[in-house]
């Protein structure tokens, strides 16, 4: 082990007690399909949701928020003046910002809404999956690849595996440089880097994609996770939780002869249950 995974695992104990302590109030502008599960997942970590999306309100919520996520799995008029606004807020209150950018690169408006949230304000973290993240990468100059984003799926040239691992690691460290920000890119290997430090994450399960929302689960538990620690330490064990809370209800419904539904259920009884010493002793993570 390395000295920094040495102290990474030796962080993880008092980061999570912070967050279970802090219990983050943390204000989603989320898609509409998976709002229910985004709640209950942020509630299971320790945090404390809310979603407001009236324009309204929003400069009072941004203002007693502790984290603002942001995912446009759902976009609308609407919506996407919401979160302008609430963006603009988090700049003035110096409130740290999630960015799930669901979708990009298959429309223009999905391109224009995830750059412009981008280029005027301080993002804190971005979770997508790897295609959204090289979208990004592209539209950002980091990238000239023109692969197809495939909606909320991530395409099958960009999987990351162990042949491409540190490939993909050293594109995704490059976009954090430039943009500032911690990106966590989700797949079956998992990529977390704040252009400093990069951390490969081979935990979770093939049931989860199976499940709409774990996406969206995610990047509201990273908000909730930052919103008590700190960008990359929050993120790490946001995507630690999550996967091993993947294992243990694939588990569990192997071992009852179950399906996708009941493994959702699973999913966030065992983010509820997320303990130190699980992540420490359970969690495959690398240095790249």
């Amino acid at each position: 082990m390395t000295n920094k995974e040495t102290e990474l695992f030796n962080n993880i104990k008092g980061n999570l007690t912070k967050i279970k302590e802090k219990n983050a109030l943390t204000h989603c502008i989320t898609n509409s399909v998976t709002i229910n599960d985004c709640a209950n997942a942020i509630l299971a970590i320790g945090g404390s949701p809310f979603m407001a999306e009236d324009a309204e309100e929003l400069e009072e919520v941004v203002t007693i928020a502790d984290v603002l996520v942001i995912n446009i799995g759902k976009l609308s008029k609407n919506q996407i003046e919401a979160m302008k606004i609430s963006c603009k807020t988090a700049d003035e209150t110096n409130t740290p910002i999630i960015l799930d950018p669901v979708g990009v690169g298959v429309t223009e408006l999905r391109n224009k809404t995830i750059m412009e949230l981008i280029e005027n304000h301080n993002i804190t973290a971005i979770r997508g999956n790897i295609s959204e993240i090289k979208a990004i990468a592209k539209l950002s100059g980091v990238l000239d690849e023109s692969n197809a984003a495939k909606g909320v799926d991530v395409n099958a040239d960009d999987i990351i595996t162990k042949e491409n691992l540190k490939a993909n690691g050293e594109l995704i460290s490059t976009l954090a440089s430039k943009l500032d920000t911690v990106i966590l890119a989700s797949g079956p290997i998992d990529i977390l880097t704040d252009g400093k430090t990069t951390i490969a994450i081979n935990n979770g399960d093939d049931m989860m994609p199976l499940i709409t929302g774990s996406g969206c689960m995610l990047s509201s538990i990273v908000g909730s996770c930052i919103g008590g620690s700190n960008p990359l330490e929050g993120t790490l064990i946001a995507i630690l939780a999550m996967n091993l809370a993947g294992e243990k209800a694939r588990a569990k419904v192997d071992e009852r002869n179950e399906g996708t539904g009941s493994f959702r259920t699973y999913l966030i009884d065992y983010l509820y249950k997320t303990n130190s010493e699980t992540l420490i002793n359970e969690s495959n993570i690398m240095i790249l």
